[in-house]
């Protein structure tokens, strides 16, 4: 073994066996393209050459990005193992150490600028893109999801493995920042070079999404799905397929699609499935579809996380299994939990907390209590902030959505009738989008109005 080696992008790496540095490699393309185990696949690595500083790194790094208690501890003592061999670390290595130990000290802002530092330095850095990515794309940083990648995506070309995951970032960066032609554009060549690509296809996913195309969407994602795998990931593109379903008032079909693909009594407990699964059933309930005994067994899911205070995102998701599931100890638990940390702990998700979680879990209650119109002064206020809750536009459209439910059952129609018609002017090809302009209209007595809006609806039903 040498003292040091390169990895297939001629990125520096300490620990010069080609094995080890194959290994990883491996492990990070499994953390790509969401197949197989990537923590499996670098603990087989680490088992043979436990020296090896940036298989702990990436150990601990990836696992930044589950945002769950449970792998913490794992997470940690990934990073110690890490810190024994840092005195024969490089620069890069270095620098992903001081980026995860901020990011286990809390400071997650703190962590981005530390792996940005290090991609700066290597832009071909492939790890520490898609750390930087994933990570912008938890904490809502819109535009840096765009723009880590914009930094060096002239210097990647088609040649350099990984470019096509490359590709897949800078597509979902450009969409979330409504640049859409151009996301289509990027996410499509992703797919040409690797059609089992999901993060590519989820890019183009949000293209359709976003611009309303609904029926496109519906037959992109049947014709990519041998291409899906079968992660959690394979869960979430199943949830984007919903959306498309229920946008055309197909709320059938996304109901099937969540009992046969989002069910919590089909998943083994990882809260990105749990996510989506809670996202699809509230948004059903909002339409009025009932959801028989579905939420106990996703608030059973959710319930032993209920003081986590780890991340807020979660949080809002599991009061929404909550107060559906009646559970009010869990929902006194959740929130006590939350209020004693904003006032005691400084870490990045305080703010997120603060100014987003609660005022939105407080208002899933007040919605589910019937008290529409304290909800709706809950969401009023923050509805232009919703991007510090993390995750995309697609996400965060259920507070919005949320809102305008509340709006209408409080019988502030003319509220209601504003906030229609900003949804239906940002996507006219929706039908539950005139239905509420109709709904809206029709409680200001208006009534030719509200049989016009529904005759769009209609229209545009298949």
């Amino acid at each position: 073994m040498t003292n040091s080696g390169f990895d297939t992008r001629g990125v520096p790496v300490s620990y010069g066996n080609q094995d080890a540095i194959d290994g990883l490699e491996l492990a990070i393309e499994t953390s790509l393209s969401f197949r197989g185990d990537a923590i499996a696949v670098i603990d087989a690595i680490l088992e043979e050459h436990p020296d090896f500083i940036m298989g702990w790194l990436f150990k601990a790094g990836w696992m930044t990005q589950a945002m769950e208690t449970r792998i913490y501890s794992e997470m940690v003592g990934a990073l110690k193992e890490a810190e024994k061999r840092l005195s024969k670390a490089n620069d890069r290595e270095k620098g992903h150490y001081e980026a995860t130990h901020a990011w286990v000290n809390g400071d997650f802002y703190g962590a981005v600028q530390k792996w940005e530092a290090v991609l700066t330095q290597y832009p071909l850095d492939l790890f520490a893109l898609e750390l930087v990515h994933y990570t912008d794309v938890l904490l809502g940083d819109v535009v840096g999801q765009r723009d880590c990648v914009a930094r060096v995506f002239n210097l990647w070309d088609e040649s350099m493995p990984g470019y096509e995951f490359v590709l897949g970032f800078y597509s979902f960066g450009l969409e979330e920042n409504n640049d859409y032609l151009k996301a289509e554009e990027f996410g499509r060549q992703a797919l040409a070079i690797r059609p089992d690509n999901p993060y590519a296809v989820h890019a183009v996913s949000h293209v359709m999404e976003m611009t309303g195309r609904q029926s496109g969407g519906i037959r992109f994602m049947q014709d990519q799905r041998k291409h899906w795998g079968d992660s959690n990931f394979a869960n979430h593109l199943w949830w984007h397929t919903s959306l498309y379903h229920l946008d055309l008032e197909q709320n059938a079909k996304s109901m099937e699609i969540f009992d046969k693909h989002l069910d919590s009594r089909q998943n083994d407990g990882n809260k990105y499935e749990e996510l989506d699964a809670a996202a699809l059933l509230w948004r059903l309930n909002l339409v009025g579809e009932e959801s028989g005994d579905r939420w106990a067994h996703l608030a059973d899911k959710w319930e032993p996380a209920a003081q986590d205070t780890l991340y807020a995102f979660n949080d809002v998701h599991a009061m929404m299994c909550y107060v559906s599931d009646d559970r009010k100890d869990a929902q006194e638990k959740l929130l006590s939990a939350n209020e004693r940390y904003v006032e005691n702990a400084s870490d990045a998700n305080v703010a997120m907390s603060r100014e987003i979680g609660i005022p939105f879990c407080l208002a899933i209650q007040d919605f589910k209590n019937e008290r529409y119109g304290d909800c709706v002064d809950r969401l009023l206020p923050i509805r232009y902030m919703t991007h510090r809750l993390g995750g995309s536009f697609a996400q965060r459209d259920i507070i919005g959505w949320t809102l305008l439910e509340a709006a209408l059952r409080s019988k502030r129609y003319d509220l209601a009738l504003g906030l229609a018609n900003e949804r239906a002017s940002l996507k006219p090809t929706s039908v539950q989008n005139w239905r509420a302009v109709s709904r809206a209209f029709k409680g200001l007595g208006d009534h030719t109005k509200a049989d016009r809006a529904n005759a769009r609806a209609d229209s545009m039903m298949v």
